[in-house]
């Protein structure tokens, strides 16, 4: 009798109860350099134990595991890179992606979902969770999560700069500072003002210099909630920020957006926005969950909930734009 393809099956509750493995062996790979290993020309578990100083027996035991998940390959006892490791995983590739995973798997990241029964019971963590003042996460964010940054903030650049070079910048919250850095390259009249904490900050600066832009960027220490913004602004860049904090909150950080813009100015919001069924598409969707274990009051916004924010902040034409093929979307609004 064939398989009814509709049955009930456990498959997918098992995947899911075992899920953490794999983020587990693939952060393993990547903290051992077995990725990198293996791109540099060593095929066997000895010869990968010998370049990454690690245990023979241990390798190939996740060696097999990376094999069976997709990102190796595996021919006569020899391992390769599958095709997404070799791009994403070798510290060698400039789309290199393994940073992340010091910031996505980080101990104060990972404890968030420790119990999330208990968060949803509660409505959000206990205390502040990752919007703590200072709170050492961040840096560890403008560490690993550049590179994935990289493309979108090309895009951004992109399409700031078609509505306008700006002259003067405010990147809030900027982290690695890529964001703002990109529209720096891309109009080398731009100046470039990035508003972190002071240690984050350190970060953006080097990447700042890095990028050649360092005499046309300057840092703005704090929080964004205290520090003056000062004014003069053509542009304001809120890239994944909103979506750590309630509607007021987010209304009070725009009206103060506004107030630091020249007439005319545009404020540029970078957010993961679902669909109003807020059930699509999958990333974008399942970024609210993400909010609700490790912020007290955020989620990901709809763009009529984002529109809505930032007219009762006065700005107008409000428009979203999508970011293909990145699972982010960008709302572009004017003040008048």
């Amino acid at each position: 009798m064939p398989n009814d393809a509709n049955a009930p099956s456990p498959d997918r509750i098992m995947e899911m109860l075992n899920g953490f493995q794999g983020s587990a062996m693939l952060k393993a790979g990547i903290d051992v350099g077995i990725f990198t290993a293996i791109g540099a020309g060593s095929k066997t578990p000895a010869a990968i134990a010998s370049a990454c100083q690690a245990n023979e027996h241990g390798v190939e035991a996740l060696c097999d595991g990376l094999t069976v998940m997709g990102l190796l390959t595996k021919s006569g006892g020899a391992y390769g890179l599958g095709a997404d490791a070799a791009v994403f995983l070798d510290e060698t590739s400039p789309a290199y992606m393994g940073g992340m995973a010091r910031f996505l798997m980080a101990p104060d990241m990972m404890r968030n979902w420790s119990d999330v029964a208990a968060v949803v019971r509660r409505g959000g963590p206990e205390g502040l969770a990752n919007v703590a003042p200072e709170a050492p996460i961040w840096v560890e964010f403008a560490k690993g999560m550049g590179a994935f940054a990289g493309f979108t903030a090309q895009m951004m650049a992109g399409i700031v700069v078609k509505g306008g070079a700006p002259a003067k910048v405010l990147d809030v919250a900027a982290g690695h500072g890529l964001f703002g850095i990109e529209i720096a390259k891309a109009a080398p009249g731009a100046h470039i003002v990035a508003q972190d904490w002071v240690q984050v900050l350190e970060v953006a600066k080097e990447n700042a210099v890095a990028a050649g832009v360092g005499e046309r960027w300057s840092g703005l220490p704090g929080s964004a909630f205290d520090v003056s913004f000062g004014t003069g602004f053509d542009v304001v860049l809120l890239t994944n920020f909103l979506h750590h904090f309630d509607v007021p909150t987010c209304e009070a950080v725009l009206r103060k957006s506004y107030d630091a813009l020249n007439p005319g100015g545009r404020v540029v919001t970078l957010e993961f926005v679902p669909d109003e069924d807020g059930v699509s598409p999958p990333v974008a969707a399942m970024f609210s969950m993400v909010m609700l274990v490790s912020t007290p009051k955020g989620k990901a916004y709809r763009f009529s909930e984002l529109d809505a924010m930032h007219r009762a902040a006065g700005f107008t034409d409000c428009a979203l734009i999508e970011l293909p093929p990145t699972p982010q979307r960008l709302l572009v609004a004017r003040k008048a």
